[in-house]
């Protein structure tokens, strides 16, 4: 799958917005990627989770985690399409935390799947949860990464699709951007 024909899918079904959006970093951007929208069909959430997959299959993953919300239907596509345990971590109290009687083995070879990463912070807490449990991550899937191969996650990042998209912190604002109306999507 190249990556026009996942910028398409995103394009397609509205997935892809323009406005002025506060990310979940904090960040304002002209561009925002409701990957939800895209992922209810199945078949693109095969698709998609397929491509991934098969980026991935050489590192015989045991086990998908993905941080709730973004990262649960694409996470779970991938861990289907390679025959691996899905699991994922939740906010409890304003951070991410392993729940529902999850468990992670010592040693245990982990991927984390997210939809989208832009500074990856929730990627980190993830990779951080599992290490704190003696897990093993040998990678990141995303299948958007906004910051175009610049976040640091200090293992092997794998994408679909790799952008630079605008991102301006909220006291340096352009003006145009300033002046329309801003919308934070996405969970909190």
């Amino acid at each position: 799958m190249t990556e026009s024909e996942v910028l398409q899918i995103f394009q397609d079904t509205g997935a892809l917005l323009r406005g002025h959006f506060v990310l979940r970093s904090g960040l304002h951007s002209r561009q925002y990627f409701q990957c939800a929208l895209a992922l209810q069909q199945m078949p693109i959430v095969e698709k998609i989770g397929g491509a991934l997959a098969e980026k991935v299959k050489q590192l015989e993953i045991a086990t998908v985690i993905a941080p709730a919300m973004g990262g649960l239907v694409l996470g779970q596509e991938v861990a289907r399409q390679l025959r691996s345990r899905f699991i994922f971590v939740e906010k409890e109290d304003g951070k991410l935390v392993l729940r529902r009687g999850f468990k992670i083995s010592p040693g245990e070879r982990m991927l984390v799947v997210e939809d989208v990463v832009t500074k990856g912070g929730r990627v980190q807490e993830t990779i951080d949860i599992v290490r704190a449990h003696a897990g093993l991550v040998l990678g990141v899937a995303a299948a958007v990464d906004r910051s175009n191969g610049t976040v640091n996650l200090s293992v092997p990042f794998f994408s679909l699709l790799s952008l630079q998209v605008e991102a301006f912190e909220p006291g340096r604002l352009p003006a145009d951007l300033a002046a329309m109306p801003v919308i934070k999507p996405g969970s909190k």
